[in-house]
């Protein structure tokens, strides 16, 4: 296997979908980073954990289409060129 664009892409892809696959209530608030957890007051500075789950919610909302396009696209270009 050459390490390709294609395979960065790849890996992207693949990153991005497990991000979008997370569940708070069920994976996440067993570690501590559920719903409830990481919520500063205004004006506080949000931590690193607060970031990251914005992060994750923000994955989870505006990626959902266009990943089902984009791994729609990737498994048609895997069937045509192996």
């Amino acid at each position: 296997m050459a390490f390709t664009l294609y395979s960065l892409i790849q890996t992207a892809i693949l990153c991005t979908n497990a991000i979008a696959v997370l569940h708070e209530e069920r994976f996440l608030s067993k570690f501590g980073w559920g719903v409830d957890h990481g919520v500063g007051g205004f004006g506080d500075d949000p931590g690193i954990k607060a970031q990251i789950l914005t992060l994750i919610r923000s994955v989870r909302t505006v990626m959902r289409v266009p990943l089902i396009i984009v791994n729609s696209a990737c498994i048609v270009l895997l069937l045509l060129f192996g």
